[in-house]
C-alpha cells in the first residue's frame, strides 16, 4: 500500500498494536488483557499495517466501519495520535515534518481534527448551555450564550486571547461552508437554539473552517436528515478530492457507503480488523463470508456475526441510495410474522395531545407553524395534530423545522405551551375556570409522557448508576428519588436481566453469576457505558412504564442493527416475545429472524408489556430502519420559512420494507 514515489504518507502504521493504558510490563503487553492498575485492557488492532497517503495518483477515501463496540471511534482515536503504540515506532506522522506543512499543523493534536457526537446533545457545541430542557426556549439570555458565529470563529470566551501571527479564518472559505452546510440563516443564533442536526452541521463547519490536514468524522450522517446528508455527501466528495482536508470517515454496516468511498476497513467485534483495502475487494469478501456461513461451508465467526452484515452494501449517490445489504436474506424487522408488524387496526380512544393552530415565534423568527392551509372551508394558520389513544405517528422533516420544538409542546417543557392553543390529556396548561379541577401541572405531564432524546441524553447525570437511571421514570427530576412500588421494582429488574448483554459492560468479560445478580447495575455508571448502551437504557426509561404517550425522538440512532432490533421488539411486545436462537446462543443470521414466545411467555412470568392499545407512540427518525413497523400514521414538516403547511399521511405497511412509502413522505430519490 505504501506509494513508490511522492511526499512520504501522512500517516504510516507499521505493524503496531494498541492499547488503552499502560500495560504491566512489555511481556505483559504481548498477551494480557489487564493493565498494571486492573483496567480491562485488551490488545487492539493488533500487528497493523496502516498508511494514508499525502498526496495520490488515485483516490484513498477511507471508510471505517464496524458494529458498536468494534473500536470504530478508537481507531480514529489511534490515527489521531491517541492511545498507546508498542512498538513507539510503529506510528508516525511523516507528512508532517516535511515544508508542505504549516507551522501551525506540525503536531498531530492540530493537524488531525476529529468530529463526534457519541455524548454531545445539540451537537456539543461548547459547555452546556443550560442544566434543564426548557432553558433553551427562554427569551432571557446569558452573557455566555454565544451565537453560532462566535462558534464558528472559535470566540467562545468572554475575554478571547489570540497570538499575533495567529491566522484568522478565510472568508470565501468560511461563506462557502456555512452555505454548503445550510447554516448562513442561523449564524446570529445562539447555539442552545440549535437542533440536534443542526448541531452536528456546525461541528462539521468548525472543523473544516481549522483547515487541518486530515479530518476524522466518526458517523457524520447519523441524525440528519435525508436532504441534509444528499447535500453533505457531495461537499465532503469535494473535499476529498482537492485532499484538503483528508478525510476519514466512520460508519455503521447498515447505513449507506457515500459513493466516493474507496477503501474499507471492517472491524471485528473484538476490535481487532476483520477485512481491509480497496472497497470493492473488502465487499467481495465480505459476501463470500456470509455466503460460506449460509451454505454451511464453515461456522459463523462469533466475532464476525453475519446479521451485523444484513444491510451492509448500500450506497449513498446524489440522487439517494441505492442497491442492497450483502445479506439482505437475512434482513430482520420487528414483525410477527404478518405483514402489518402488528399494527393491525385498532379502536382509538379520546385525545391525548390536541394542537389547533400552534404557532411558536421568537421575536420575528417563527420555529413552527408558519404557514396558512384550508381546512373544511376555512382558512386556518399554523399546527392542527390530534394525537389519540391506539395511534402510532411518525413525524419527519428536515433539520430545524420543528421536531424538536413540537417535542418540547407535548412534554410541556417549552414555556409557550402555557400560551398556545394545546391540550394535552384533555386539559389546557392553564386554569380553567368552573371546572373545578387544579391547575394541571408539568409534574402531571412528564408522569403520563415516556421521553428519549438527543436532549435527553445529553441532560442525564453521567454519575448515576444503570439502575438509577432506569428507575428514574418513576421519579419528578433525573435526581430525585422515585416512587416504586412492588410491580415497578419487578418491572426494573426484569428489563435489566433481559439487556444485560447490551447493558453490562462486564457480561462478556467474566463468568456470569449463578443466581442472576444484577449487582453490576448499581456498579456501573451512566456515563461510563459506550454511546449504543446509553441510547438503549434512555429508550427502555421511556417505555418501562407504560406511559399514555410514548416519544422517541432519534432514540434508535448509534444502535446495531441486532441491538436495534431487539429493542424494537421488546417496544412491542415486552418480554412476551424474542427472537427465535440459531445454532448458536444468541445468534439470529441463521433464523432468518423468526419471533418466537420467550421462555418468560410460557411460563406465565411477563413483568413487563409492550405498548398497548391504551398507549400512543410518537417517532421521529430521518432513517427509515429505526422507525418502528407499527407506525402508520405520520406527519411531515415542512422545511422552515417557507410557508408551506405541513404535510399528513397515512402508511399502508412498515417503513421499513419500502422506499417508495419514504419517498411518499421526503420526495426524494430512494432505490427500491
Amino acid at each position: 500500500m505504501r506509494l513508490p514515489s511522492g511526499p512520504p504518507p501522512i500517516i504510516r502504521i507499521a505493524n503496531g498494536t494498541f492499547y488503552r493504558h499502560q500495560p504491566a510490563s512489555l511481556a505483559a503487553s504481548l498477551a494480557a488483557s489487564q493493565s498494571a492498575h486492573g483496567h480491562p485492557n485488551p490488545a487492539l488492532f493488533k500487528n497493523l499495517t496502516f498508511e494514508l497517503p499525502a498526496r495520490s495518483n488515485t483516490p484513498h477515501n477511507w471508510c471505517i466501519v464496524g458494529p458498536s463496540l468494534s473500536g470504530k471511534t478508537t481507531f480514529l482515536q489511534v490515527l489521531g495520535g491517541q492511545h498507546l503504540s508498542f512498538p513507539p515506532t510503529a506510528r508516525s506522522f511523516p507528512y508532517l515534518s516535511t515544508d508542505k506543512v504549516p507551522a501551525r499543523l506540525k503536531t498531530p493534536a492540530r493537524a488531525i481534527q476529529y468530529v463526534g457526537f457519541e455524548t454531545q446533545g445539540g451537537g456539543g457545541l461548547g459547555p452546556a448551555a443550560s442544566t434543564y430542557l426548557s432553558a433553551r426556549y427562554e427569551s432571557r439570555r446569558e452573557i455566555t450564550d454565544f451565537s453560532l458565529r462566535d462558534f464558528l470563529l472559535g470566540n467562545m470566551q468572554l475575554n478571547p486571547f489570540k497570538l499575533p501571527d495567529e491566522e484568522g479564518i478565510d472568508e470565501r472559505l468560511f461563506k462557502r461552508v456555512t452555505v454548503d452546510l445550510r447554516l448562513e440563516g442561523l449564524l446570529d443564533l445562539p447555539v442552545s437554539f440549535l437542533s440536534n442536526g443542526q448541531g452536528r452541521r456546525a461541528r462539521i463547519a468548525r472543523a473544516l473552517l481549522t483547515s487541518p490536514e486530515i479530518l476524522l468524522l466518526d458517523e457524520p450522517f447519523m441524525g440528519l436528515d435525508p436532504p441534509t446528508v444528499a447535500g453533505l455527501s457531495p461537499l465532503l466528495h469535494s473535499l476529498a478530492e482537492q485532499a484538503s482536508p483528508r478525510l476519514v470517515l466512520s460508519a455503521r454496516p447498515q447505513d449507506p457507503l457515500p459513493e466516493w468511498i474507496t477503501h474499507l476497513m471492517y472491524l471485528r467485534t473484538d476490535s481487532q480488523i476483520g477485512a481491509m483495502g480497496e472497497k470493492e475487494a473488502v465487499m467481495d469478501r465480505l459476501r463470500d463470508y456470509v455466503r460460506g456461513v449460509r451454505n454451511g461451508k464453515h461456522a459463523e465467526d462469533e466475532a464476525l456475526p453475519v446479521h451485523a452484515l444484513s444491510e451492509m452494501g448500500r450506497t449513498l449517490t446524489k440522487d439517494g441510495i441505492r442497491g442492497e445489504g450483502i445479506a439482505e436474506d437475512f434482513s430482520i424487522g420487528v414483525t410477527d410474522g404478518t405483514s402489518d408488524g402488528g399494527a393491525a387496526a385498532k379502536s382509538l380512544g379520546e385525545p391525548l395531545i390536541e394542537m389547533n393552530g400552534c404557532t411558536v415565534r421568537y421575536g420575528n423568527k417563527v420555529a413552527l407553524g408558519n404557514w396558512t392551509e384550508e381546512r373544511d372551508g376555512n382558512t386556518v394558520s399554523g399546527l392542527h395534530w390530534t394525537v389519540r389513544r391506539g395511534e402510532r405517528w411518525g413525524v419527519f422533516g428536515p433539520n430545524g423545522s420543528g421536531k424538536t420544538t413540537i417535542v418540547s409542546l407535548l412534554c410541556s417543557d417549552h414555556p409557550q405551551t402555557y400560551s398556545l392553543p394545546i391540550k394535552l390529556f384533555g386539559r389546557s396548561r392553564l386554569p380553567e375556570p368552573g371546572s373545578g379541577q387544579r391547575p394541571f401541572t408539568f409534574w402531571d405531564i412528564q408522569s403520563r409522557v415516556g421521553h428519549s432524546s438527543p436532549e435527553i441524553h445529553q441532560h442525564m447525570p453521567r454519575n448515576l448508576t444503570i439502575r438509577q437511571v432506569l428507575e428514574s421514570a418513576w421519579a419528578d427530576t433525573f435526581r430525585s428519588s422515585p416512587e416504586l412500588d412492588a410491580t415497578a421494582t419487578e418491572q426494573v429488574e426484569a428489563t435489566l436481566k433481559w439487556f444485560e448483554p447490551e447493558l453490562n459492560p462486564g457480561f462478556h468479560k467474566q463468568p456470569q453469576s449463578e443466581d442472576g445478580s444484577l449487582a453490576w447495575a448499581a456498579d456501573y455508571l451512566f456515563g461510563g457505558l459506550s454511546f449504543s448502551a446509553q441510547r438503549i437504557l434512555l429508550l427502555l426509561r421511556a417505555i418501562i412504564k407504560h406511559p399514555d404517550v410514548v416519544v422517541l425522538d432519534e432514540a434508535f440512532g448509534g444502535m446495531d442493527d441486532a441491538v436495534r432490533d431487539k429493542c424494537m421488539l421488546f417496544l412491542a411486545y415486552g418480554e412476551e416475545k424474542m427472537y427465535a436462537l440459531g445454532s448458536k446462543e444468541g445468534s439470529r443470521a441463521l433464523t432468518g429472524g423468526t419471533v418466537v414466545d420467550s421462555p418468560v411467555a410460557k411460563a406465565g412470568n411477563i413483568k413487563v408489556k409492550g405498548l398497548s392499545d391504551q398507549q400512543a407512540l410518537i417517532c421521529i427518525s430521518h432513517v427509515k430502519e429505526e422507525v418502528p413497523d407499527c407506525v402508520r400514521e405520520w406527519l411531515c414538516l415542512p422545511e422552515a420559512n417557507t410557508g408551506l403547511p405541513a404535510r399528513f399521511g397515512r402508511l399502508d405497511g412498515p417503513l421499513r420494507t419500502s422506499a417508495r412509502r419514504w419517498t411518499e413522505i421526503w420526495g426524494i430519490g430512494q432505490g427500491a
